[in-house]
């Protein structure tokens, strides 16, 4: 993930003051470890959070999406250990791609104020299971209420939510708790602008930051775990144990 704005001074002290995230160069940090980019905003990249994919190889990558009736917006862009580029998918989404040559991304997992997901905000899936199905062998399902891209290995990726026009992705970062968290959006100069809901397997919210870039929290719903054992199934361990 990567946030491109006009104003990054102003950005740093929102995120700090949710996230607790500090800045390095073009990173934002959490106990030192990179959890997301940041740039200012330019001519072909305007405020908002960009959602990356990785690739082995860019110009491969360039290609299926050119036949996947995709875009390239921007050239190969070398980085700190990486190289970079902007595409479209076919309903005009954008996301960049990243091919690492030493620096994979987010370096910090599985934790409040790292990344937890990404989603992408369509209103028409027959032309994005196209188009990712096509790109990067993605698949769709609906296992757990939502939408859920899955690779060829049958891993979790990305989500999707439907009956949006303003089709775009928007990353998701992982909080402990939604309704404390969403009482400091407002004090800090973001707003609210769906939520909290139930979604998944969490608990969801959508926000923007005070330069009017996009993004979600979501909190892990705890999840009761009942266990039963007939009294005849301990008996028949028990002798079998003791015999």
């Amino acid at each position: 993930m990567e946030l491109t704005t006009s104003d990054p001074a102003r950005a740093a002290e929102f995120y700090a003051g949710l996230f607790g995230w500090e800045i390095d160069g073009d990173r934002f940090l959490l106990n030192g470890r990179a959890v997301a980019g940041i740039s200012r905003s330019r001519h072909d990249r305007p405020d908002g959070w960009l959602t990356y994919l990785a690739t082995p190889e860019l110009e491969e990558t360039w290609e299926r999406v050119l036949q996947a009736y995709g875009r390239i917006l921007t050239p190969p862009e070398e980085r700190a250990g990486a190289r970079s580029s902007i595409v479209a998918d076919a309903g005009g989404a954008l996301f960049g791609l990243w091919q690492s040559t030493g620096f994979a991304g987010a370096q910090l997992r599985g934790e409040p104020g790292t990344m937890a997901w990404s989603d992408l905000l369509i209103d028409d899936m027959a032309p994005a299971t196209a188009f990712y199905g096509s790109v990067f062998g993605w698949t769709l399902t609906h296992e757990f209420g939502s939408g859920e891209w899955l690779t060829e290995a049958h891993d979790s990726v990305a989500g999707l939510i439907t009956g949006r026009y303003d089709n775009r992705w928007q990353p998701s970062f992982q909080v402990a708790d939604c309704p404390s968290l969403v009482d400091d959006v407002a004090r800090m100069g973001g707003r609210v602008t769906a939520g909290p809901v139930e979604m998944g397997l969490g608990r969801y919210v959508e926000i923007c930051d005070p330069t009017g870039a996009a993004f979600a929290i979501t909190a892990p719903a705890p999840r009761p775990v009942e266990l039963s054992i007939a009294y005849n199934d301990i008996i028949g361990f028990e002798l079998t144990y003791g015999g």
